[in-house]
């Protein structure tokens, strides 16, 4: 690998809820964004004093990382499938960040009573006799998912609010991105009931020639998935320590592998407490529980005899390897599409 002297370059989106939600989760795994002026567009990471933070629009993100000009970037998956290009130049590194949540979906008029899905909107054109007019700010994306679902249409590039279109006149129906729904009630707009094209949350993307041609990048990029993939498995479970009257450790691990929830990752932790009455025989149990499941292992040790039981917050939880790091490495291997 080659080695340059440019900044290793991460780009968050400019402005907006995914900007603030992007910010929050970085800072939530340890990664807080240091960003002196508001209204600068470069910013610091300092447990990763060797990249730069820059800031832009949630698409020029996607431009960039495909041109190289930055090497990293976090934004929704809706504008990276858009706008990555077929030329595998944008690897996707992790495709789940758990926020920034909405769908590409068709929405028609409510006046459209009898038009519920694609099925019925296929007939709409033939009511109509002619394509339908579809406004959007997504036009591959929504293109490719008419072609697949054999629906006359011809697209109409759009900017600005979309829904209006369709009481303007200008379009039958639009692609547009949804999240609560309330935007489409509002203007007499329904989603269709099978016509969600994509459905999106934040991203981490790359740039695929970077990380082949410099290794401080692969570090940079293993340092990242260090970090995101530890904070968003601890998020999903929780510290949990007992104690628990027994003969010795292999007793109490027996007991608690005859339950569902409670034998901790790999198995419990287990150590002796020292008690001041003599003749009594307790441990300490350690274990990680997933937070969904925190009611029921609770139970589950007291079934067993558990006590004075403490829930803490787990901040991370290191792999050997970052899974998502290892299918990186792996992608790499594999020459992008020409």
């Amino acid at each position: 690998m080659k080695e340059t002297l440019n900044p290793i370059r991460l780009s968050l989106p400019s402005k907006g809820r995914l900007e603030e939600a992007t910010l929050q989760f970085l800072a939530e795994a340890g990664l807080t964004v240091h960003k002196p002026n508001p209204r600068q567009y470069q910013a610091s990471i300092p447990a990763l004093p060797a990249l730069q933070v820059l800031f832009q629009r949630p698409g020029d993100i996607v431009v960039s990382v495909r041109q190289g000009s930055v090497d990293f970037g976090i934004t929704g998956r809706d504008v990276i499938e858009e706008k990555r290009g077929e030329n595998g130049e944008v690897l996707i590194l992790h495709e789940a960040l758990g926020y920034g949540h909405c769908a590409l979906t068709l929405a028609i008029p409510e006046a459209w009573t009898d038009v519920v899905d694609l099925h019925g909107l296929k007939r709409q054109a033939q009511v109509l006799q002619r394509p339908l007019r579809v406004a959007t700010k997504f036009p591959n994306l929504t293109r490719q998912f008419l072609r697949e679902n054999d629906v006359p249409h011809s697209l109409i590039a759009a900017e600005g609010t979309l829904e209006t279109a369709p009481t303007i006149g200008y379009a039958d129906l639009i692609a547009d991105l949804v999240s609560s729904g309330q935007t489409l009630k509002d203007n007499r707009l329904k989603p269709l009931r099978d016509g969600v094209i994509l459905s999106s949350q934040a991203a981490l993307i790359a740039n695929r020639k970077v990380l082949m041609e410099s290794s401080a990048a692969l570090e940079m990029g293993r340092l990242l998935l260090e970090y995101i993939e530890a904070h968003l498995r601890a998020k999903e479970n929780l510290l949990v320590i007992a104690n628990m009257r027994g003969n010795s450790p292999q007793e109490i691990t027996q007991k608690m592998f005859t339950q569902r929830t409670i034998c901790g990752l790999q198995g419990p932790t287990i150590s002796p407490v020292y008690v001041y009455e003599a003749g009594q025989s307790w441990f300490s149990v350690t274990i990680v529980v997933r937070r969904d499941q925190l009611t029921s292992a609770i139970n589950e040790l007291r079934a067993i005899g558990g006590s004075g039981i403490i829930v803490s917050p787990v901040s991370y939880i290191f792999e050997e390897e970052p899974p998502r790091y290892l299918a990186m490495v792996a992608s790499l291997k594999n020459e992008p599409s020409t």
